[in-house]
C-alpha cells in the first residue's frame, strides 16, 4: 500500500524500520476520505493499529504459554533457543508417553532428524541431508529453529 501511496506520503514512510513504520502509521490523522492521500492514510492507520493489537496479543499468549510450560516442563524454556514457539511442538511430540524418549537417539528418531542409512547401507547422511518423512514437519522445524543441536531428553519429558 505504501508503494502505491501518493509521493509525499510514500517519501515520509520510506526507509523506516518495521516498528517505527507501524508506530508512525498508527499516528496518521486522515482528513476528508474523498482525497486519495487521506484514504491511504486511513487504511494505513487501520492496518497499523491492527498490527499493534496483534503484537500485544502475541505477547500475552507467549506469557500464558510460558507459564504453562514452566508448570509442565520447567527446564525446557530455560534451554538456549527454546521459547514458546519451539516448546509447544516438542511437548506435543513427547505427548502423554514421555517414556518412549529413553535417549537422545530415540528423541532424534521421533523428531525425524536422526541419521538415516543411505541406499547402499554403507553411508549415513546426517540430519538436513535426508530426513524421515514419518516425523511431523512441525517438530523437525522446531528442532532446527531452536539452534540447539541437543535438547536434553530429560528436559522434554513431561511428568
Amino acid at each position: 500500500m505504501i508503494i502505491t501511496a501518493p509521493t509525499h506520503l510514500r517519501e515520509q514512510l520510506t526507509g523506516l524500520g518495521p516498528k517505527t513504520l507501524v508506530e508512525t502509521c498508527a499516528r496518521l490523522r486522515p482528513g476528508d476520505l474523498h482525497e486519495p492521500t487521506q484514504g491511504v492514510k486511513a487504511a494505513l492507520r487501520r492496518l497499523a493499529r491492527r498490527c499493534q493489537l496483534l503484537a500485544e496479543e502475541i505477547v500475552e499468549a507467549n506469557r500464558d504459554l510460558s507459564n504453562l510450560f514452566d508448570s509442565v516442563a520447567p527446564g525446557l524454556i530455560a534451554q538456549h533457543g527454546v521459547g514458546p514457539e519451539i516448546a509447544g511442538p516438542l511437548l506435543i511430540t513427547a505427548g502423554d508417553n514421555p517414556t518412549r524418549l529413553r535417549s537422545e537417539a530415540s528423541f532424534a528418531a521421533l523428531c525425524g532428524v536422526s541419521p538415516l542409512p543411505a541406499s547402499s547401507g554403507n553411508v549415513l547422511f546426517i540430519s538436513g541431508a535426508r530426513r524421515s518423512a514419518e516425523a511431523p514437519r512441525t517438530i523437525r522445524r522446531s528442532v532446527c529453529l531452536s539452534g540447539s543441536p541437543d535438547v536434553p531428553v530429560g528436559v522434554v519429558s513431561v511428568p
